[in-house]
């Protein structure tokens, strides 16, 4: 294909193939493809998509027929491959200019140069990296920009190859010069500022190199060998002196102490104890590592982690005072941490101090004993090197085992310094007792662990969470390591007394616990009381677990299932504790599961036994009522009905209000389910308050029942009522008239607000009515309601007008202060059923006014004025009193 009468056509028909129109685009797809093959087509793609003035989607459509040809003819062996002559000038053709404009073709440019070089370079292409690393030392921020770009590309595609001919060779010539290039690379990040478009492209090219220098000793130590000099030279020169003062950053220094820390612990480098049974390769390689790590060289590594890279930075010192918590977690683990410099720098201490101990540890022992005594707390640099040393003595602490008497050193400065309560020696405290937490499992006599505790429960008592974890761990290691079945009840007990004293702060640091409690129930079948103080340390977890205790129900479901099953020999033990665990889970369970309301088959025995567990029972009961009350009922309603009859006629006084409670939360619950399933229990109720229950208690519950009944389902209190009409041989007129002089004359038994509202709105509910039976009554209606206005209407100081301080129109979340427990769950959903509670939603002075009202324009003006007269006027002068403004 000649290039010049060619180009014309083959631009056109390119432009043919960008247009929407398929009539034009199908038959250039065609030609284009018929062209794939011809001699000088990709010379032409190459004339085009270099060519900025011309069309940019049709440069875009060039660039990827030529990658696509790349692909398919570019190797020597493939069918319609490209001549050599033709390669050669395309390659020259390819790095003639680093100058495209749009970002987009320019990637695609890089990549197709990438893809050329995996199969050319370096044999058939020697000159493309020099090329590229010439023009990125070239001050013209386009062309260094776009080099920077293919760079990435075409180290990245070469470090892929897996063939190992192919990484050989890929080694051996980019590896040769790979030191140069990265100093080449570092010198032009000093021209080039961090706000440069080049500076991120620069900074992933040079991490690439690294990454390259860390995969090729990984996969090829002794390969590796002649690299170890230049590699520590390098790495050294640019971490720990002032070669690297205004270079490096971040992401290098930690990959350059990831290279020293791999040739430091290599296996393949270290001989073994008989020197004559090593491997040559690897004597070879100890030798030039012993050689480099020399006393000098060593000992300013050393300091130079300890006092430089362990400090503290403003940045972390900030968030340790805005988020202390927050800064905890990042620096034990969090996302972020494990890629930042902190972790990588202590890692590579403890790698460097365990191979070169001897060395080590007098260099360390000095820095100690310059900070004998407490430190100025004026001296934020002095506290922050005492912070950064401790942080050495704590991460060595085994090696420094026979160099170190801890005992002393904690009697005599570190206790004193964590009794130091200014503020700005918060950091060094906490550290002070990490400090301990890396030595008690060290060197640390017992005769001092009081003195350890009273100083880590005053810490705690100081409101400094940061210390949390570190306690939290101490215990649980203690837990693990000890073996006596007392002594692990001990230590469950003051794990249980940290969770419930700091509740939902323990989140984060719970994991472990819950993944050894499993282990440890099963270890204990054998020891009851060992697992009460498991029962009672789940009850503080889930507590402070809140909703998040649903990920421990694989566990902690089978447990409350053995511990509450009355047929079972351990029920015995484990009951009290089983009960209180099964309502916690409950109270913080955020949704029903099968598994969960499985578990209530073990309730209809526990009602059966006369002791002080029947109480957590029914509140059992309720929290399985406000968690599901349909699928509850429907499941269990029926046999609890059951038991309920049973127990009303025999339990106390105090026994049958629990029972009563149940079925009145679940008509509040559920207004329309309710009373079908305690159906059986109604009648007794309904002929409790016609016939006079003596007990004020036991019949303040009995109305609060039928006024649910009464006011949220009404079709079902006129069957119940008819019901009962035949019962007691009445008509159903004076059966009603009968029940509401009693409630009228009751009243005074109901003490609780809500409960007297309910009875009000209840009652006003039969209104409007030309029910002679109901207007009989209609005084004592009103008496009540003007009661009820009395209790919750409150004056508003500014206005002077009346509002219902029941009425709940909001979802505002009330704040909780430090002292206060978060809500459970349980307590979110009572919250939103009180939002839908007509207690809480109804207006009583509203609902009077509109009952009065429509009575009034049932019997007309003349009839109400008749049946107003039959209410006290001093009644209903408060009531135009409450009434004002309707």
């Amino acid at each position: 294909m000649d290039l010049n009468s060619a180009s014309t056509v083959v631009l056109q028909v390119l432009t043919q193939a960008t247009s929407q129109d398929t009539a034009v685009l199908k038959p250039a797809e065609e030609q284009l493809k018929q062209w794939e093959t011809q001699p000088g087509f990709y010379s032409v793609l190459l004339n085009i998509f270099t060519n900025h003035t011309l069309d940019i989607n049709v440069r875009w459509l060039a660039v990827l027929y030529f990658k696509n040809g790349i692909d398919r003819y570019w190797r020597r062996v493939a069918p319609h491959a490209l001549s050599e002559e033709e390669k050669s000038t395309l390659r020259a053709g390819l790095i003639t200019n680093f100058n495209e404009p749009i970002n987009q073709i320019a990637t695609q440019i890089a990549v197709l140069i990438a893809k050329v070089a995996r199969l050319d370079c370096p044999r058939q292409w020697p000159e493309l990296i020099p090329t590229l690393i010439e023009s990125v030392k070239v001050q013209d921020d386009l062309r260094q920009h776009r080099a920077l770009l293919t760079f990435y590309h075409v180290t990245k595609t070469l470090a892929s190859k897996r063939l190992s001919a192919d990484r050989k060779l890929f080694y051996d010539g980019f590896l040769h010069g790979i030191f140069e290039r990265l100093k080449q690379f570092l010198e032009c990040s000093r021209s080039i500022g961090a706000d440069n478009v080049c500076r991120d492209r620069l900074e992933k090219t040079i991490i690439l190199f690294t990454k390259v220098l860390l995969d090729f000793l990984d996969q090829h130590p002794f390969s590796f060998t002649p690299l170890i000099q230049r590699s520590l030279e390098f790495s050294v020169s640019y971490v720990f002196t002032e070669v690297g003062e205004g270079v490096t950053f971040e992401r290098f220094i930690v990959q350059c102490m990831n290279l020293i820390k791999m040739i430091v612990k290599n296996y393949a480098y270290k001989p073994s104890k008989n020197f004559e049974d090593s491997n040559p390769a690897t004597l070879e390689a100890h030798k030039i590592k012993m050689a480099f790590f020399t006393y000098p060289t060593l000992t300013e590594i050393c300091r130079r982690l300890v006092s430089h890279y362990f400090l503290l930075t403003e940045e972390e010192l900030t968030m340790w005072e805005e988020d202390p918590e927050g800064f905890t977690a990042e620096e034990t683990g969090g996302d972020s941490w494990k890629y930042s410099l902190r972790p990588c720098t202590e890692v590579l201490f403890i790698d460097i101090f365990h191979e070169y101990n001897q060395t080590l540890t007098p260099v360390l022992l000095e820095m100690m004993q310059t900070l004998q005594g407490p430190t100025n707390v004026e001296d934020m640099n002095a506290l922050l090197i005492k912070d950064a040393v401790y942080n050495a003595v704590g991460l060595a602490a085994y090696e420094l085992f026979d160099s170190v008497d801890f005992d002393q050193w904690f009697k005599n400065q570190l206790l004193p310094e964590l009794q130091v309560i200014h503020n700005r020696y918060k950091p060094l405290r906490r550290r002070v007792i990490w400090l301990i937490g890396q030595w008690i499992s060290v060197r640390f006599k017992s005769d001092l662990r009081p003195m350890l505790y009273e100083a880590i429960c005053n810490l705690l008592q100081d409101q400094d969470l940061v210390y949390l974890e570190t306690m939290f761990t101490l215990l649980f290691q203690l837990l693990q390591q000890v073996t006596e079945c007392d002594t692990k009840m001990h230590v469950l007990h003051v794990l249980s007394c940290v969770i419930e004293r700091v509740n939902v702060q323990i989140r984060p640091y719970v994991g472990c616990l819950v993944q050894y409690l499993p282990l440890l129930w099963k270890q204990s079948e054998e020891h009851n009381m060992l697992r009460c103080a498991i029962l009672t340390t789940l009850i503080h977890l889930v507590q402070g677990l809140g909703a998040d205790s649903k990920n421990l129900y694989p566990f902690l479901l089978p447990v409350i299932q053995l511990s509450t099953d009355v047929s079972q020999p351990p029920h015995v033990y484990l009951l009290e504790d089983g009960l209180e665990l099964w309502l916690v889970t409950l109270e913080n369970s955020p949704c029903v599961t099968p598994e969960l309301l499985r578990i209530f088959q073990n309730m209809s025995p526990l009602l059966e036994l006369s002791s002080e567990s029947v109480r957590t029972c029914f509140k059992i009961i309720n929290g399985y009522i406000f968690l599901s009350s349909t699928e509850f009922l429907q499941t269990y309603a029926v046999g609890l009905c059951q038991s309920f009859c049973e127990l009303l006629k025999e339990i106390t006084t105090d026994g049958q209000v629990q029972v009563l409670k149940v079925v009145e939360n679940a008509l509040k619950v559920n207004p329309v389910l309710g009373p079908q399933m305690f159906q059986p229990i109604l009648p007794c109720i309904f002929r409790g308050i016609i016939e006079g229950e003596r007990y004020p208690v036991v019949m303040s519950t009995y109305l609060g029942v039928m006024g649910r009944v009464l006011l949220q389902n009404t079709s079902f209190f006129s069957s119940l009522l008819n019901e009962m009409a035949h019962k007691f041989n009445q008509e159903m007129d004076q059966l009603l008239g009968n029940m509401i002089e009693m409630w009228v004359d009751r009243m005074d038994n109901i003490t609780q607000p809500e409960r007297r509202k309910l009875s009000a709105l209840a009652l006003l509910s039969l209104l409007p009515s030309d029910n002679s039976v109901i207007q009989d009554k209609f005084c004592g209606i009103i008496n009540i309601s003007v009661e009820g206005l009395h209790d919750v209407m409150t004056e508003d100081p500014e206005t002077g007008t009346y509002k219902d301080c029941m009425l709940m129109s909001h979802l505002e979340e009330p704040k909780v202060t430090e002292d206060e427990e978060p809500p459970t769950e349980q307590d979110k959903r009572k919250k939103m059923l009180a939002l839908k509670d007509p207690v809480h939603t109804v207006s009583l002075q509203q609902f009077i006014y509109e009952k009065l009202k429509a009575q009034q324009e049932l019997l007309g003006e003349q009839g109400f004025q008749s049946l107003m007269e039959t209410v006290d006027t001093e009644i209903v002068t408060q009531l135009q009193e409450f009434l004002q403004g309707f």
